[in-house]
């Protein structure tokens, strides 16, 4: 007993749990003044700050596009053929990286965009710029903040066999000794507080839709009350893959994605709207294509750039410390190119697929005047409330809310699993790869995680609040990403370059 109390790292323990008592006691207490607060700071981080978050962006984008097909690309990750197939490999990095919230925002984000004055002074449609600002959000450059760093904890986990977990660790061929100090404990901590916030965003945005599901389908209309049934019931689907182990996390992952992927169908068919369906997807891919480049080179910021755009890239930063952990855990034996293209492959086909049949399906509906979706949401109408009201236009809507739920408590299990893997690792000064944290300490987590988003759902936050939480997080978490990054490359150039 006194030997498994001598390997845990208290400090990395403690420090996040009180800290987080604190906030969620200063919320609740001081309910207006934490709002302004959030506000107050978001505002100053998003509009002075902003070519910050957006360099990042450019600079991890470009380096994974870079690293693919460099002469590092053949850098393979360890000996022997990879652990996965690739099918199931692909599905594993998509259920681990997108929770439930791809769900709840591929069926309300357009309604978000409609109304903001940039949307609406593009020439053309505006529901079709929409749908691309939601495909370049969550595209190619959310991708390469998870794909690159995958790529750098890869390397980190089978190359040079490190056997800290940490993100400290990664950043060790730029501190050296330092990482051993200080610094690294700083760095860690940071990690830790980012997954928190990354975790509270995603269950108070999206668990409200889950809630109004079942709450349609059991007729109990406590929202509130429901929400809090079922983070606890996530939890405990989560605590029993994790007992059940690694195999059980792969078969969740794909009956998850199997769900989702029967969800999408049945509302692409049963919609009735296949061909707006198609057309609109296909021209919103068009239309984000030819426009790319200067989405993402912003010369002249605006209110939707600090609104959306910067909430966006601080949103996958702060994801970023537990899921390209998981990634490149998984991706032992292939090379760094399979492993940055297969990435996008399989991230970007899943995501735009969600976005294209379920914004697609809300669309038609606003197009052809069945639900006006943007008036209701213009009129206080919660986004969760219209996505059932635009479910209800289905066949057998019951059964698609059957899926939805099905799908979102899988897909909010499957990341759990992995984040709490991940932030388990961190509670202990170091840990043999082969090794897992104890299912006690896992637990642990779990419950810790759940406290935040719990505070925030009952505290009535608006998602602009939410939202906040995130741009916050992300400020020191991306000075430790450009960290490991450079210190990645770093180690390539030295190990590699000596071989000529």
């Amino acid at each position: 007993m006194k030997n498994k109390l001598k390997v845990i790292d208290w400090q990395l323990l403690f420090i996040p749990v009180i800290c987080i008592l604190i906030l969620c006691i200063f919320f609740v207490t001081n309910s207006l003044d934490s709002k302004r607060v959030l506000e107050n700071v978001r505002f100053i981080l998003s509009h002075h700050f902003n070519i910050y978050y957006m360099m990042i962006a450019i600079i991890f984008f470009g380096g994974s596009i870079l690293l693919a097909f460099s002469k590092y690309g053949k850098v393979k990750l360890g000996t022997g053929t990879p652990e996965y197939s690739s099918i199931k490999w692909g599905m594993m990095i998509f259920t681990s990286t997108m929770s439930a919230d791809i769900i709840f925002y591929s069926l309300c984000e357009w309604m978000m965009y409609f109304n903001e004055s940039f949307i609406k002074d593009k020439s053309g449609n505006t529901l079709e710029w929409s749908l691309t600002y939601s495909l370049f959000h969550w595209g190619p450059i959310a991708w390469s903040f998870y794909i690159l760093l995958a790529a750098a904890f890869g390397y980190m986990l089978y190359v040079t066999k490190n056997k800290k977990q940490k993100f400290s660790e990664a950043c060790r061929p730029i501190l050296k000794h330092r990482t051993d100090g200080i610094i690294g404990k700083l760095i860690d901590l940071i990690a830790i507080f980012s997954l928190i916030a990354a975790t509270a965003t995603t269950f108070s945005m999206s668990m409200p839709l889950l809630a109004a599901s079942v709450g349609n389908i059991l007729y109990i209309n406590d929202q509130k009350a429901l929400s809090l049934i079922l983070i606890l019931m996530v939890v405990g689907v989560y605590l029993v893959i994790s007992i059940l182990g690694m195999k059980a996390m792969s078969r969740l992952s794909v009956i998850a994605f199997s769900i989702f992927g029967l969800l999408l169908l049945y509302v692409f068919i049963f919609s009735n709207q296949v061909p707006f369906i198609t057309n609109l997807g296909i021209n919103s891919i068009g239309n984000l294509i030819v426009n790319f480049p200067q989405m993402t080179v912003i010369t002249k910021v605006n209110s939707f750039t600090e609104n959306w755009t910067i909430y966006y890239w601080s949103y996958w930063m702060v994801w970023c410390v537990a899921t390209p952990f998981f990634i490149g855990s998984i991706s032992k034996g292939r090379t760094l190119r399979n492993l940055i293209v297969g990435g996008y492959s399989w991230g970007l086909a899943g995501t735009y697929m969600a976005f294209i049949v379920l914004s697609g399906f809300g669309i038609s509906r606003q197009s052809q005047n069945m639900i006006n979706s943007v008036q209701l949401s213009k009129h206080g109408k919660s986004y969760a409330n219209i996505i059932i009201q635009l479910l209800q236009t289905l066949p057998n809507y019951k059964f698609v809310l059957i899926l939805l739920i099905f799908a979102m408590v899988g897909l909010y299990s499957t990341v759990f699993d992995s984040i709490t893997m991940v932030v388990s690792k961190y509670s202990y000064k170091s840990l043999e790869l082969e090794k897992e944290p104890s299912k006690t300490m896992r637990g642990f987590w779990a419950i810790v995680f759940m406290i935040l988003p719990i505070t925030l759902l009952f505290n009535n936050d608006s998602v602009y609040d939410i939202q906040s939480v995130a741009i916050i997080a992300a400020v020191p978490t991306g000075l430790v990403m450009l960290l490991i990054i450079g210190s990645f490359w770093k180690e390539l150039r030295e190990r590699y370059n000596t071989k000529r």
